[in-house]
């Protein structure tokens, strides 16, 4: 597989811009405002967002890209899940904001707002963290309602330090060997939801359940495995709701030089957690005998 980088430190890979140059060459990242959290396994900051497979569209490979225009997809699902309008404020800070400004808020919990909330495993040894978790107080400051939300790109296979050196060097775009791996989406991502929607649907204030943001190419993927959207039944938010937020680059909108594109939510898809698992449950076989004809092959038979 192979592949260029589509966006680093934020801009085009093909942004000449002063601002793109500075982003890159003091290794900030333009959404979070601090160092960019990606890097090679030697350390050095890498500044990759997104990777262009050659025969197909950007892929998002970063999650903090997912958070710009002041992490608008938190205020999506607090418009979807509860009501709009509501302003997002840290976990820590928000019972006193309540309090203080008598008005209804979101508290926020997830990295650098209010900490991630762990949810134990059945052994009661580690567990998984919610990315975020997103409650509804009064405007006394009363736990009202809450959501989670998980936020989910795509990992990367292969190398894509050639495609960094030349960015760094001239800014030149070059063809790499990086892929995107697939191959966790079965593996790692599906289970994960199915399990957090599973605990989830018990809690009597989570009355929206699940929300899952990722890329369209992600969402893409996932339908593949799980037969296909349709197959997925529409249902309205409850506590045993998996919510599909997806998000792309806004490409008839993409950025002037020296400006980020902008991301729209291009779909919201809510099924339930007992659908999901059906449907990741529902594996399609091969033919019969698959083994024993690929051992005659190999022996040089065609077999019966």
């Amino acid at each position: 597989m192979a592949a260029t980088i589509f966006e680093f430190f934020g801009y085009r890979a093909d942004d000449v811009s002063e601002v793109a140059k500075h982003a890159a060459d003091t290794e900030i990242c333009p959404i979070s405002g601090d160092t960019c959290q990606k890097s090679f396994n030697d350390g050095v900051v890498s500044g990759v967002c997104a990777i262009k497979p050659i025969t197909s569209e950007p892929v998002i490979c970063c999650p903090i890209r997912l958070y710009a225009d002041d992490y608008r997809i938190l205020s999506d699902i607090a418009g979807r899940a509860f009501r709009p309008g509501l302003r997002l404020v840290a976990g820590r800070d928000a019972v006193k904001h309540a309090a203080d400004h008598e008005e209804e808020c979101v508290a926020v919990f997830g990295k650098g707002w209010g900490g991630e909330l762990r949810l134990p495993q059945k052994s009661k040894k580690g567990g998984y963290f919610v990315d975020w978790v997103l409650a509804r107080l009064s405007n006394k400051g009363d736990l009202v309602e809450f959501v989670a939300v998980e936020v989910q790109t795509i990992d990367t296979t292969g190398t894509y330090r050639p495609g960094y050196e030349a960015l760094k060097a001239d800014r030149s775009v070059e063809k790499t060997t990086a892929g995107l791996n697939w191959e966790n989406v079965a593996k790692r991502i599906l289970p994960q939801l199915i399990y957090k929607g599973q605990i989830l649907q018990r809690e009597e204030l989570c009355r929206s359940g699940l929300f899952f943001v990722c890329p369209a190419p992600v969402f893409e993927r996932i339908m593949e495995r799980l037969g296909g959207q349709e197959g997925l039944i529409r249902y309205a938010l409850q506590p045993a709701s998996i919510t599909f937020a997806v998000y792309d680059y806004d490409m008839p909108k993409a950025a002037t030089v020296g400006n980020l594109i902008s991301l729209k939510n291009t779909l919201n898809h809510s099924t339930t957690v007992y659908k999901v698992q059906e449907a990741f449950n529902n594996v399609t076989l091969p033919v019969e005998n698959v083994y024993r004809d690929a051992i005659l092959r190999a022996l040089g038979s065609s077999g019966e």
